[in-house]
């Protein structure tokens, strides 16, 4: 195994904004606990009144849940990029660079096909250290596993 390679994380990883998704799946218990408990103690509520609330804080939650569900799943033979509301699988050839650029709010993959794709796994609102590092780390898998010639 040669410097380079060594210096790679074992297949399959997963990167995920992990401090973010900690934040948001805090907040989605929180959110609901609160506004479930609120309505059970308010005393001139009806069932259905009382009824509006839990559903209330389940469409709250299912929004804060989706935005904790972005990932990035390396494996041997390519890459799956969850991002809001989109999965797709990549092949490693068909990722030609990632970028990680000062001031973008995520990752995103430049593709064989002539287009980018964001990759939402990665972002370095919270944790800025950690985003370069996984960003780095995909970038040196993408550029070991990738059947492209170097500079194409």
């Amino acid at each position: 195994m040669s410097d380079a390679t060594a210096d790679l994380p074992a297949l399959p990883v997963t990167f995920r904004p992990g401090r973010t998704r900690a934040v948001l799946l805090t907040a989605a218990v929180v959110l609901f606990v609160t506004i479930t408990a609120v309505a059970l103690l308010l005393e001139r509520l009806s069932p259905a009144e009382r009824l509006s609330f839990v559903v209330t804080a389940a469409l709250l939650d299912s929004v804060l849940l989706l935005l904790a569900r972005p990932r990035i799943v390396a494996d041997e033979s390519g890459v799956t990029v969850v991002n809001l509301t989109r999965t797709r699988r990549l092949e490693w050839a068909e990722i030609l660079r990632v970028n990680l650029r000062t001031g973008d709010p995520w990752v995103f993959l430049d593709l064989s096909d002539g287009t980018s794709l964001p990759a939402l796994g990665i972002q370095p609102g919270i944790a800025k250290q950690r985003a370069i590092a996984d960003a780095k780390a995909l970038r040196a898998l993408a550029e070991a596993r990738s059947t492209a010639e170097p500079g194409t």
